[in-house]
């Protein structure tokens, strides 16, 4: 069994300016945070619940800004709150996937 029942990653990587884009100048880091309120708030975080990390590149950033969630492997795009709310609510409360934000 594993220590969490999600485990959340937002890629948080920085390139350097004029090189490929990166989740970082999208967002990732503000995202990430608000994910961890909203997890928190909704009394899912801590041990046997929910975690949520940044990562440093997850090679995916062409397709985001990205995060994954562990164990189902479930990779996510998001653009606001919003989609994030809706990642939090459908996938890591209630256990479904959301298919609009899903990467493949």
């Amino acid at each position: 069994m594993s220590y969490y029942r999600h485990h959340v990653f937002f890629c948080g990587n920085q390139r350097a300016p004029g090189e490929r884009t990166c989740c970082a100048d999208k967002g990732a880091a503000e995202m990430r945070d608000y994910a961890k309120k909203r997890v928190k708030a909704l009394g899912l975080n801590g041990p046997g619940k929910v975690r949520v990390n940044q990562a440093g590149c997850l090679d995916r950033c062409e397709q985001g800004p990205c995060l994954v969630v562990y164990p189902e492997a479930v990779w996510y795009t998001y653009v606001d709150e919003e989609d994030i709310d809706e990642i939090v609510e459908t996938h890591l409360q209630d256990g479904g996937v959301v298919e609009r934000l899903r990467i493949r």
